[in-house]
């Protein structure tokens, strides 16, 4: 009986200690995202990316590592909407500033740790001169501030104060002046629940000793995608698309030039349709605009309304797919947004031009680079000169076989020849009279 009892104890002790140990084995799971610049459409993607990753791992806890001086007020509003929306906790460690919309995302965390010498508030929405925008910006993030507090159950007259100089808190905030919080500040009124100095040491001080470390792994199209939403590589791109669709004019048919162009806009457009900046309207216009521009010279007589209103839509929609509106609405975008959008566009499509006007007239007329024709066609070896031939067709008068615009084809009694005409244009079937010729080309006018 003795034995049966010891040997029932034992196996009752070995099963606890297998369990104790299985318990053990279990690791507490925790993500850590980093908010390390600007906050705009690039790190709202990814924080996207990575609370779907938290969620697929199950994991119990994450925490943002927060080092900002803010940034746009629509990607914010996103940001820390998807925070406060999240099912599994998120803590925020601020390991150095927290400001503007950094303090608007942290204040939508379930805790905030700082480090000694760390900073939150200063959430007054500024242009990039750092100069206050007009109140109708300030009211919205007022408003953002105080229901983001009432959420997480901090003050909202505290963090209103953060946006706005002339409300006063007593104890905490005089009129006239933003408020910011240091460490022992934010722990003093609530905006911190301690000073640490590392990650794990906020994890622990959340209450998970034994935990197993997350981070976000990008892939190689996320790569691809934060190198060309790039404004260097933007201008580049443009300048290509613009490029392309030059020399594509200068000689019609689908060449080289129309596949660099057509590569470069889906470059262009793609990763900002990704991001949620580019819309569908906004990419329209683009190719509406192009669209416009080809049917000015190849169909409409001369360059008016429609060329004009195809650069003014080609640009729109290069300008709009920068910009994070809302379909029409652009109540949030600061106007130095806008005009850096602009810019880059204008500057880029301009420095296309003259690039590729230096560039055509290099290839064209230099003979080491192919394009230009050196070689001499000597009449001892055979070559005729057709000179004698075109210079009896002039005053004679014939039709245009195609469109020349300016050069093109024409007819003369049954016989085809290349020609140039001296107006702008002359539209296939015209009557047309040779007036001279040179290079191998007739020289004819349009019959009135």
């Amino acid at each position: 009986m003795k034995i049966a009892i010891l040997f029932f104890l034992s196996a009752l002790f070995l099963f606890a200690n297998a369990s104790a140990q299985s318990i053990d084995s279990s690791k507490t799971k925790v993500y850590i995202f980093d908010v390390n610049e600007e906050i705009a459409p690039p790190v709202v993607r990814r924080m996207g990316k990575a609370f779907a990753q938290a969620k697929n791992e199950n994991v119990d806890l994450i925490i943002l590592h927060m080092n900002t001086y803010g940034g746009e007020l629509s990607a914010a509003d996103t940001m820390r909407t998807r925070v406060l929306q999240s099912e599994i906790p998120v803590v925020v460690f601020i390991d150095n500033n927290a400001a503007s919309a950094g303090a608007l995302i942290s204040i939508a965390c379930d805790s905030i740790y700082m480090r000694e010498g760390a900073n939150i508030g200063a959430a007054t929405v500024v242009n990039q001169n750092a100069e206050a925008l007009p109140d109708k910006y300030q009211s919205y993030m007022r408003a953002m501030m105080r229901s983001t507090a009432q959420a997480t159950g901090r003050n909202p007259e505290i963090a209103e104060a953060m946006v706005d100089q002339d409300l006063y808190v007593e104890h905490v905030s005089d009129s006239g002046k933003v408020l910011t919080f240091t460490t022992s500040e934010a722990i003093a009124n609530g905006f911190c629940e301690a000073q640490v100095e590392t990650i794990d040491e906020a994890i622990k001080h959340y209450g998970f000793v034994d935990y197993e470390k997350y981070e976000l792994k990008l892939s190689a199209a996320d790569t691809i995608i934060d190198f060309l939403i790039s404004p260097y590589v933007h201008g580049i791109l443009i300048m290509v698309i613009v490029g392309g669709i030059y020399f594509e004019l200068q000689s019609p048919g689908m060449g080289f030039p129309s596949i660099a162009s057509l590569t470069a806009a889906m470059l262009y457009f793609a990763p900002l349709y990704v991001e949620g900046l580019a819309e569908n309207w906004e990419i329209l216009i683009f190719i509406a605009g192009i669209v416009l521009i080809i049917l000015e010279i190849f169909v409409i007589p001369g360059f008016g309304v429609a060329g004009v209103a195809g650069i003014v839509l080609l640009i729109s929609g290069l300008v709009l797919s920068l910009l994070a509106n809302v379909r029409f609405d652009f109540s949030f975008i600061q106007i130095d947004t806008i005009l850096e959008a602009f810019f880059i566009v204008l500057l880029s499509v301009f420095g296309a031009i003259l690039l590729s006007f230096q560039t055509a007239k290099t290839l064209f007329t230099n003979p080491r680079f192919g394009f230009a024709l050196n070689a001499t066609q000597n009449h001892l070896e055979g070559f005729i000169a057709p000179d004698l031939k075109l210079s009896n067709q002039v005053g004679q008068e014939g039709t245009a076989y195609s469109m020349l615009r300016p050069s093109g084809k024409v007819m003369i009694d049954g016989d085809v020849y290349d020609a140039v005409c001296s107006n702008s244009f002359i539209e296939r079937g015209n009557g047309i009279k040779v007036v001279g010729f040179r290079n191998a080309q007739l020289v004819v006018e349009k019959l009135e």
